[in-house]
This record gives C-alpha cells, structure tokens and sequence, in this order.
C-alpha cells in the first residue's frame, strides 16, 4: 500500500495503487484541475501514471517548467493529428520541443503552402475545442511495427524497427490519431488552447542529405496568451533585426550560390570588419599574446597524428596535389604547435601565448548554415597557452576576467557561463579529464561566478568553459571558449625544457573570446538593430549641404573629422535636405551635420544624432570633444 510523499513533506497513505491524478484529486480539486503531469521520484510521468510503492510525488502545472514542455509535446502531437485529419496521404515523422516551441516533420506529395498553414492551425483548434482523452498503451516493438505499417506510416515502421527488439513501445492516442512516443502528455487536448504555426522549412529525414526532404512545420505553445503574445513580439522585433536583412541594407555583405556558406565583404562591412579585429589585436597586445599566422592547407597525416581526422573528418575539407592529401585547416591549433615545436623551449618562457585571426573552414551541411552566424569558411580570434599544469588555474582565471572585460566593451553584460564535459567520443583517460575538469571549476571559483555544467558536450580533446552572452532580446549566444587539452601536445611531440632540466609535455589552453569574426558580427548587428555604437559603426558623420553654396565648407569639415580620427562623409548632391537626412537616418548613420548658410557664416556645424535629436549649432571643436567621450566610452 503506497506511502505518497508531497513536495511539502506530508505523507499520504493510500490502501491500493492509486493514480497521480486520483492523488491530485484528494488533495484538491483546483489541483487536479490544473494537473499537466507529474514527478514520480524525479521521473516525468502522466496524470494517468499508477503509483504502486512508496514515492515522492510533485504535480507538474503550467506554473512549472516541465509543464511548458509537456504543453509544447502535446501540442506538436495536435499538429500532426491536424495534418493528418486535412492531408490523410501526408506521413509523420518525428516532432520534438525545442527552444520556445515545437516543430514536425512530414512527407507529402506537394509542398504545403502559408495557406494550408492557416488550415492546420484552425484544424488544431477545433480538436483541442473537443476536449479528447489522452491515452498512453505499450506494444511489443514487432506488433508497433506491423501496426504503422499497416497504416501506412512507413517512417515511423522504421524508427521503430531500430529500438532494441525487447523494448517495450509507448503509443499515444487522441482520438483517430495514434503516435510512438515516450510522453508523458497533457490528459486530454482541451489542455492546448495557446499555440501558434509560425513557419514552414525543408528538413531531410535523419539529418541526412543523401534521404528525402521532409517539410518542416514549426509552432510555439504557451500557458497564457500573454505569454504567447510576448514571444510573438519578440519574433517579429528579431525579424526586424536579422543580420542578413540589415546587411543587404546597411550595404555590409552579400552571400552567393557560388560560394555556399561563404561571405562578399562590402567596404563598409570590412570596415566595421576591422574595428573588431583592430580591437582584438589591441586585446593581444596588452595581454602577453604574440600574433602568429599558419598556413591554411596542412598535409592530413597531421590531422591524423592531433586525433582531428579521426574525431572530426566529415566536417572537413581536403584536397589532393602530386598525390598526397592534404586538409583545409577546420581550427588553429595543430598549427600553433608546429609553430611552439620549431624551437627549444625553456620552463622559464611558459606561459607562451599566441594568437591569430585565423581563417578557417568546415564543412557544414547546407540546411545548418545560416547568414553569417553559421558559415563554411570563417575567421577566428584563436589563441593558443603553452604552460605548465600549475599554470592552468591562473591562466584560466586571467582568460575569464579578460572575456567579461571584452564583452562589456562591445555592450554585452549579461553573460551565462557553462562548462562542457566529457563526450562519449574523446581521446585520452579518465584520470586526465578528471584533472582538467577539476582545473576549469577551481578557475571559476577563483574568479568568484557561478556557472551550470553540461555532461557530454566537451570538445574531444578537452572539457571546455563555454561564454554564452545575452542580447537586447533576451537571445543567448555562446561565443567565447577555454579548452583544456593534455592530448594534443603530447600526441604532436610538443615539449620544453622543465626546471629539473628533464623533458616535459605542455599543457595548451585553446582559447577564444568572440569566435568567428562573422558569427560575431552578426550578433552584434542583431544586438544594436544595425544602429551600431559609434566606434563600431562603419560611417559615423554624414556633412550634408542645404545648397552647393556650402559646398566647400562642407569638404573642409569631413576633411577635419576624419583628420580627428573619424570616419566621415561630405554629401554634396543636389537632393532636398530632408531626403538626404532620411536616406541617412535608414542607414543608422551616429550623427549628421547640417550645414546651411547660418552654419557657414558663424563657422560652426549643426548637429543631428540618429535618432532625430537635434543638438543644434556649435563649434566643430565642441562636436569633435562629443565624438572623443563617446567613442572612448567603450575602454
């Protein structure tokens, strides 16, 4: 007779097996009411699950986290029964939650259209109106098997097929519609009443581009349509922000079909390009890095020798020349240690430092890359630390104090700090990712932050810190990184002269702050909407003329600007004043000066910022003293 233990510490007794929901109920009606699921000793169950021995019990609701994802499965289960009540020919596959949502993947003979969209989402609604059970049942896997093919669900036969032949298979039932599932799930469809169809994409089946393409549906689903609607908004402030749109617009770069995943730099995007690389290299400089540069072709036993052939080789380019296979180098860091390998070192040199903007390339599959957040070819702010094994936690402590600095420089404060562990797939010994983990914790508490920890998602050579910075949206992006590596070095023949005068292996710290320069940048037009901090924005005064009669004035001060270290323009075209100051403003331009005959008598500008305030007229001394605090506020 089970003993229910409550979140509370109250204990309730039942004479017989009793079910969550039937738990729920003896505690309150308003409980039961609002039951999604359920914990049984930390275990995700239904309301329908039976508790046969003592257990601890917690009621999952919409006020719980688990409650928002068993809302969002449920609701990607109503997605595809919608589908399947309009399209009967259409084949589900898999439909899981993701962040903020859901998506499901079908077969169909034609594209489904924003039109058919609309009719899904209305199908949704009207079997959520019907307030259908829920039902859960298991079948042996060959049954579950025969069954969907039975039903024409070809894909599902197949996934299926692949479990474990005395694995019991979990179905889901709502009323004509039955889906494989481990759940749990909401008691019945009346739960779903806050959900939206967002998009539609192309997806292969499995990842795998050699199989179908599959179409894609994504949704979102809320407890609260306040809820709803607020992600909404922040949808479409984010469409307003992508970094392929503001590109195109602000005239930044381009990307072409004959260079997949790749980027045509603009003369204004390079500049801006280079505010960010002349920053790092400055960041270099003052903090012990010498810059270094390796070749981009290496020969491939290389990469077969530093454990990246084995571990990484379907993400990598290659080519071949007289024979012999070389590789397009994916990362910097075999590169670095032919370079720390071309002399003797002494213990007395470590920590050696280097640091390139190296130019990459990996072999991303077409349906990942994205703009240029996720590209083919990519640089780096990639640095390398040679030191010894008593060096690592300061190292690693100087490296997170010099990222925080960094990211507040370009704007970001709120940053999430996670450290990656050990993958299934990795190189070296237990005892050896025990120390190297242990070394990342002891230098995060060092530095006095707090971070959450990921089991399995280390590189795999070394566990890894992981920066992950937050938006002005709320968005999180992880860019900067510290690797612990003991493998590499020794399997690449690094070595230096220790005190005892005897040889020993080097530690080496892989370490970035931004990442890839384009992922970067991308972030950073998304973060500012394009309207870039002044020392960051490619153009940042625009001298416009009201008539040619301030024509020559007007060169005289874009010539004095840029003279102070500032890059500006003289628009002289015989345009009215208010379109040049609007074309200007769409380009998000920091400030415009105005010049009219009032401005050339007094000799003086008049100055308009972006955002449409004036700062009316003033010595071209007192707007080049705005534009020095300004720009130095980042530093």
């Amino acid at each position: 007779m089970p003993d229910v233990r409550l979140p509370d510490g109250a204990v309730k007794h039942f004479d017989a097996p009793v079910s969550v929901l039937a738990v729920a109920q003896s505690i309150g009606p308003g409980l039961a009411k609002a039951a999604l699921a359920a914990k049984v000793d930390g275990e995700l169950v239904d309301t329908s699950y039976v508790i046969a021995r003592d257990a601890a019990l917690a009621i999952v609701t919409d006020k719980d986290p688990e409650g928002l994802e068993v809302l969002r499965h449920s609701t990607a289960h109503l997605l595809a029964y919608a589908v399947k009540e309009l399209f009967p020919d259409a084949q589900v596959t898999i439909g899981p939650v993701i962040e903020d949502g859901f998506y499901y993947d079908f077969s169909f003979k034609r594209p489904f259209t924003p039109e058919d969209l609309a009719a899904i989402e209305t199908k949704m609604a009207e079997l959520a109106r019907r307030d259908e059970p829920v039902s859960r049942k298991l079948m042996p896997r060959d049954d579950a098997v025969r069954y969907f093919e039975s039903i024409g669900e070809h894909y599902k036969a197949e996934i299926i097929a692949s479990i474990p032949a005395n694995e019991p298979i979990s179905l889901y039932s709502e009323g004509a519609f039955t889906d494989l599932c481990r759940g749990p799930h909401v008691p019945s469809t009346g739960r779903l009443k806050v959900f939206k169809l967002t998009k539609l994409a192309g997806a292969y089946w499995r990842g795998d581009s050699r199989n179908e393409m599959l179409q894609r549906i994504y949704g979102t689903a809320w407890a609260k349509k306040d809820d709803l609607d607020a992600y909404l908004h922040r949808i479409e402030e984010a469409e307003k922000r992508d970094h392929r749109k503001l590109g195109r617009q602000l005239d930044l770069f381009h990307q072409e079909d004959e260079a997949p995943g790749m980027v045509f730099w603009h003369p204004k995007g390079w500049t801006l390009w280079q505010q960010v690389e002349q920053y790092m290299r400055k960041v270099y400089q003052d903090n012990g890095y010498q810059e270094v540069r390796g070749p981009m072709i290496l020969d491939l036993k290389l990469w077969e020798r530093s454990g990246h052939w084995e571990n990484y080789k379907e993400n990598m380019f290659t080519t071949e020349s007289e024979k012999h296979h070389y590789a397009i180098k994916p990362m910097n860091c075999p590169g670095h240690v032919l370079i720390f390998n071309s002399g003797l070192h002494s213990y007395r040199e470590l920590p050696l430092r280097y640091g390139e903007f190296g130019y990459c390339h990996r072999n991303e599959a077409s349906g990942a890359l994205h703009g240029i957040m996720r590209t083919r070819a990519f640089t780096q702010d990639d640095g390398h630390i040679f030191c010894s094994p008593e060096q690592i936690q300061s190292e690693c402590t100087a490296f997170n104090q010099l990222a925080l600095s960094v990211y507040k420089d370009f704007g970001f404060e709120d940053i999430i700090i996670k450290i990656a562990l050990r993958p299934d797939k990795r190189m070296g010994e237990d005892a050896v990712w025990d120390r190297a983990e242990k070394a990342l914790r002891a230098a995060l508490q060092a530095c006095g932050v707090s971070w959450t920890e990921l089991p399995g998602e280390g590189a795999f050579y070394g566990p890894k810190i992981e920066y992950h910075l937050k938006d002005s949206l709320g968005r999180s992006w992880q860019c900067g990184t510290m690797q612990v590596d003991f493998m590499m070095p020794e399997r690449l023949g690094a070595e230096y002269v220790a005190e005892d005068n005897t040889r020993k292996v080097p530690v080496m710290l892989h370490r970035a702050i931004i990442g890839s320069f384009e992922r970067f940048i991308g972030i950073l037009i998304e973060n500012y909407a394009g309207a870039l901090p002044l020392w960051l924005s490619p153009q940042q005064v625009a001298v416009l003329t009201i008539t040619d009669r301030q024509a020559a004035y007007a060169r005289e001060v874009a010539v004095a600007l840029n003279a102070a270290g500032y890059r500006a323009f003289a628009d002289l075209r015989n345009e009215k004043i208010t379109y040049k100051i609007r074309e200007h403003s769409l380009q998000k331009l920091p400030y415009q000066v105005i010049l009219g005959d009032q401005e050339l008598q007094a000799q003086q500008v008049a100055v308009r910022t972006r955002t449409g305030e004036d700062l009316g007229a003033m010595p071209l001394e007192t707007f080049v003293s705005r534009l020095d605090r300004e720009a130095k506020a980042h530093r």
